[in-house]
Formats: structure tokens, sequence, C-alpha cells
């Protein structure tokens, strides 16, 4: 009976897997395998929540794959070893996979393909990286013509079901799924393919009506929170932006479909931010732009360390990190204000807080936490101007209007006055007392002078651009 390998990378999910589908079009049996790499695992850039969420994915999968009468292998090693290794127990004549593009990635799957036969099916993205291009054959580094360009070569496709059997081959050993560190945050993000398919659905029949009016505010519940079942595959390329079209033919006419299309957008901004990757390598180590790659950063270790722990001061700052820290993930409003406070209110390297946010997010992606962070510093490509330092006072008041957030992370601020929320060091000492957060003691003083920090910042940059230029 000829046998295929279905090697699990980014595509913890039955459904709409191509590569999947591909093993069970040209094998009457396939084998699932996950490889734990360990060089992925011992990197400096992966953090105990994201790993404790890939396993709890994992556990999801097996079982999903149990009530087909199979299970998922697992096993340890070097992914060409243990895939060579594999092939020659099974005598499998395939090895089929998702295919992925970050440097890494397409290093490791170069060498497999040197020793099994290996085939990459698309669904990380709906166009892969070198699919969308300007005419001259170039990639595109400013986001507005690309997602044109993407949106005219994008024709809806169906999502493909889960398959209605899946014939697995048994008797392989496999390792046991590692079940720690253990994910303290089940409650907000159960991991697998069935919660991620739950969400999606829910937004793209409910909220995403509202998402481009709400997606901004922190204080309400108005994102997908499906990042990380993206970043995971738990959730396709393909079935969330099906979703986004299906919202936008039921919403045309409304009103409403604002929504949906800035929903959709977010979708070609991921696609986007891996294309820079792929074609600019260089960004994960070094500015995009040239000309900003030696800023004079100050890297203050006291600055970074209470940006970290989300006590700088400054209440939708801490707020911000202090959610990262317990939940695992930030809301994308917050991410530019806590990247903005760190670049250049405390002119700290952008890859400093770049690498904090990798081992702390649930959906810490590389293409993505690096573009999101370098469009905030303007050094990448598409970036926002250099001398735009948001002010994390006025932020707060925007999308936070009642300090609903801060209260919530922040409790040492529970009891202050809306008026005060975001800037509680202008209450009297006696209004400290009152509302029980005296500055210094309960809460800390600001650690920076923003009017000052603005100026500061603004002076490195435009020398550096000054002497490049």
């Amino acid at each position: 009976m000829k046998t295929a390998l279905w090697w699990i990378r980014r595509d913890l999910r039955l459904g709409d897997n191509q590569a999947l589908t591909a093993a069970l079009q040209n094998a009457e049996r396939i084998l699932p395998v996950f490889v734990l790499d360990p060089k992925l695992l011992a990197s400096g850039w992966v953090g105990e929540k994201r790993l404790a969420f890939l396993f709890a994915g994992l556990h999801a999968l097996d079982a999903d794959l149990h009530s087909r009468g199979g299970q998922l292998t697992i096993r340890r090693g070097n992914p060409e070893q243990i895939l060579e290794q594999l092939v020659h127990e099974t005598g499998a004549g395939m090895v089929y996979a998702e295919a992925d593009y970050s440097p890494y990635s397409r290093r490791r799957d170069l060498r497999v393909a040197q020793s099994v036969p290996l085939t990459l099916m698309p669904g990380l993205t709906v166009h892969a990286p070198d699919s969308i291009l300007k005419q001259d054959g170039t990639a595109y580094t400013v986001f507005t013509p690309y997602s044109r360009t993407w949106k005219r070569s994008t024709q809806a496709q169906k999502p493909l079901p889960i398959p209605a059997r899946i014939p697995m081959l048994e008797g392989v050993f496999s390792e046991a799924i590692p079940s720690g560190p253990q994910h303290s945050l089940a409650e907000l993000f159960p991991a697998g393919e069935t919660e991620g398919q739950r969400r999606l659905d829910l937004f793209a029949r409910s909220s995403i009506d509202e998402y481009h009016d709400k997606r901004d505010r922190m204080d309400l519940d108005g994102t997908s929170s499906l990042s990380p079942y993206l970043r995971f595959g738990m959730v396709s390329a393909r079935q969330a932006v099906w979703a986004a079209q299906q919202a936008q033919a039921r919403l045309a006419g409304s009103g409403l479909e604002n929504g949906a299309e800035t929903w959709l957008n977010e979708l070609i901004w991921r696609e986007f931010y891996m294309d820079i990757l792929y074609h600019f390598p260089y960004v994960r180590s070094e500015a995009f732009r040239p000309h900003l790659r030696n800023i004079p950063w100050r890297n203050a270790g006291e600055d970074f360390g209470a940006w970290t722990e989300g006590c700088t001061g400054f209440p939708v700052v801490d707020a911000a990190m202090r959610q990262l820290a317990q939940t695992g993930w930030m809301h994308n409003r917050a991410r530019m204000i806590t990247a903005s406070f760190l670049v250049k209110d405390l002119l700290v390297d952008w890859r400093c807080g770049e690498k904090h946010f990798m081992q702390n997010l649930l959906d810490g992606d590389p293409a993505a936490n690096n573009g999101g962070w370098q469009w905030t510093a303007g050094t990448g490509t598409d970036a926002a101007p250099y001398f735009r330092v948001l002010n994390p006072v006025l932020q707060g008041k925007k999308f936070d209007p009642q300090g609903a957030y801060v209260r919530r992370y922040v409790p040492e601020l529970a009891h202050v006055p809306d008026e005060f929320i975001h800037e509680p060091w202008k209450m009297a000492r006696e209004q400290q007392k009152q509302f029980g957060c005296m500055i210094g003691m309960d809460y800390p003083a600001p650690i920076v002078d923003h009017a000052l920090a603005r100026q500061r910042v603004l002076h490195a940059y435009k020398q550096k651009e000054l002497k490049n230029g």
C-alpha cells in the first residue's frame, strides 16, 4: 500500500489542509507526524506560554485523529534525520508539508528535500511570497500597492472540509506529547482547531460588523482574538479570508461593510510582512532602512526593566505590559503604544522589544512581530515616519476613555477617578490619599518626561538621517 508522511508544522488542523489533502489523494494511508526540533525549542526567542499553547494544540490534534481511528506520531530530533528514519521505517514514498517561509524554515526544508521526497503545499498564506510581485518582478515594499495587487489576484475559494476518512498507518512508535510548561491561560485561549473555528465563525457572524469602529478600543472586546490560532494554523489563512469575504458580501450596502474590509486588510498585512521577511531576511537582525541602522540608543537597563514589568508610571503602557505577562496576548493598539514608548520615549533599541514580545506572545510570529516593531520604530518598510511619537497619555484617553482597561491590569489605580486615570501624578497629595494611590509608593511616578523624551529621540533620528542623507 502506498504510504505518505504528513509532516505537520504550523498547520495544526484537519480542515482546509492542503498538505493533508495531497497526502490523501496520492497515498492509501498516511502517517501524521510532528517533529520536536531541538533548535527551535531551545531558541532564545521561544516563550513558555507559546510552547504551552503549541503542546496543548498537539494534544487537541491528537484527540481529533484518535476520533478517526489514528494518532499523532511525535518524534524529537533533527527533522532531516527523523524524517529519513520514518521514511525507512514505513516505506513511505512521499512526504507532504505546508510551506513555511521564514529563513530557518526555508533552510531546513532544503536540507530535508535532499534526503526525502518532500512536497510543499500552500496554506500558511493565501498567496506565496514570490507570487505577489511588482511588474518588474521585484517585491513590494509598500503595503497599499501590495494590497491592491493581492486583492486583484484573489478569487474567493471555499475552504476544504475536514476529510470524511483519514486512513492512517498504525503501529509506529511515538514519543509522548510534552505536557509542560503548563498553559495556565487555557480559559482565555483554549488551544485547538475546534476552538479556532468556533471563534472564526462567531466573529464573522457578529462582531466583524463593528470591527472597524471598535478594533482600537482597548477597553472593548472589539478584536477577533484569532491571532494565536492563525499563528499555529488551527485556522488557515484561506478560512480567514473566506470568512472576511463572506461577511463583506453579507454586509454589502448596509453601511457596516467597513468592518469586514478592515479585517481583511489586517490579514493582508500578515501576508505582506511574511513577504518582506522572505525577500529581505536581513530584517530579522537589522533595520530595513540602511540609514537608520545605527541609531545611538540609550538602552538603559533600568528603563527596559521598568517597561517589561509594567512599572513605567504611564498607566496605559503598564496595563498593556501586564496584560502581556498575564495572558500571553496584547491588544494591537496597545502593542503600538508600548513599542513607541520603548523606542521613542526610552530610546531603547527596537530589537530588545521585538525579542521580549517573541518570548511572551502566544501569537508571536517572526514576520509580523518584526514588521510591527520596525513600523513603529520608523526603521522598516512602509514604516510610520520616525517623527511620529505616540503620546501615551493621549492614546490612553482616546482608546480607553473611562480607564477600564487600565483598571483591569493595574489594580493600584482601581479607585482613581476617570479624569486622572491616565495621568495619576496630577492628583494632589490629598487626592492620592483619598483614592488609595500614593505616587511613588503605591504606583510609580513617570520614569520619563514625555515632552523631553520626544525632543531627545527626534534629535537622535534627525542626526542619523542628516549624517547618512
